[in-house]
């Protein structure tokens, strides 16, 4: 197996890497240009940049490029800093590009109506994948999902087991009815997903908080569900809300500053709209 196959694999996993190369050699360098280290998730490494305490640096730059999941750049000068001296016999000067290696996001829509299909599509041009599913086998199907790579008809409890969800999963909820809602919900704020996200007025995500927080399911994790979903752009139509959903996912997947499901212009602006209903007495 070489580096681009350990990579495929990685992602088809789910799991976070980051590369280093190699990318300028001045002088008498402990490797070559365009050698390659790959730091997986779980510390351990596949290839090499040269060894040392220059690599037991990269590593843990690589580190660190994985939770940010931004790339960075290293400049060594081995002639002149005192550092480099152990371990190395060599002088010259060397730069390292780090890369974060992550799986490509996948959107996964609970309900496949109208919203469901237009998020679908715009999800797949923003460069997500796509996975619709429905209790409903008229609705999710390939015909009404040609964006999507995986179209899942069944109910919701046998349905949940077949998800691969990770970190780079994305969830939003639009089903034709708040039962259904609530049920996809109770099971999304379980998974390790990076977005949940439910469609819905005010009352209505104040109905179904209330619920799940009598259930027993922690306030914490239901704070971290963005409700109503999308970012506020004033969408009418389901192809509208269909962008403010995928904008909102974007602002998440991106590490945006302010990936908020109210008014950006708001003071009073939370985290999501959810935040501020638990802040609410429930019982009311």
């Amino acid at each position: 197996m070489d580096i681009y196959e350990e990579i495929i694999r990685l992602r088809r996993q789910g799991r976070k890497a980051a590369l280093a190369t190699i990318v300028h050699t001045a002088g008498s360098i402990p490797s070559f240009q365009a050698s390659k280290m790959l730091v997986r998730d779980d510390g351990s490494i596949f290839g090499t940049v040269g060894g040392g305490c220059v690599e037991a640096e990269v590593w843990a730059a690589a580190r660190e490029v994985m939770e940010q999941e931004k790339p960075r750049k290293l400049t060594f000068n081995l002639n002149a800093d005192p550092r480099y001296d152990i371990g190395l016999t060599c002088g010259g000067t060397l730069e390292i590009f780090i890369e974060p290696v992550l799986a490509q996001p996948t959107c996964f829509l609970f309900g496949a109506g109208h919203v469901g299909q237009a998020t679908a599509r715009i999800a797949a041009l923003a460069g997500f994948a796509v996975v619709a599913c429905d209790d409903r086998p008229q609705f999710a199907s390939p015909e009404r999902f040609p964006d999507a790579s995986a179209v899942h008809a069944d109910e919701w409890g046998k349905l949940f087991p077949q998800l691969d969800i990770n970190e780079f999963s994305y969830l939003v909820i639009a089903t034709r009815g708040h039962k259904d809602d609530m049920r996809v919900l109770r099971w999304a704020v379980g998974t390790r997903a990076r977005y949940v996200g439910l469609i819905g007025s005010k009352r209505k995500v104040i109905s179904i908080f209330k619920v799940l927080q009598e259930e027993g399911v922690p306030r914490e994790r239901l704070e971290q569900v963005r409700a109503p979903i999308g970012l506020e752009v004033g969408a009418l139509t389901p192809e509208e809300i269909a962008v403010s959903i995928v904008a909102e996912m974007i602002a998440v997947r991106r590490h945006a500053a302010t990936p908020l499901s109210k008014s950006l212009g708001s003071e009073e602006t939370p985290q999501s709209l959810a935040e501020e209903v638990l802040k609410h007495d429930l019982d009311r």
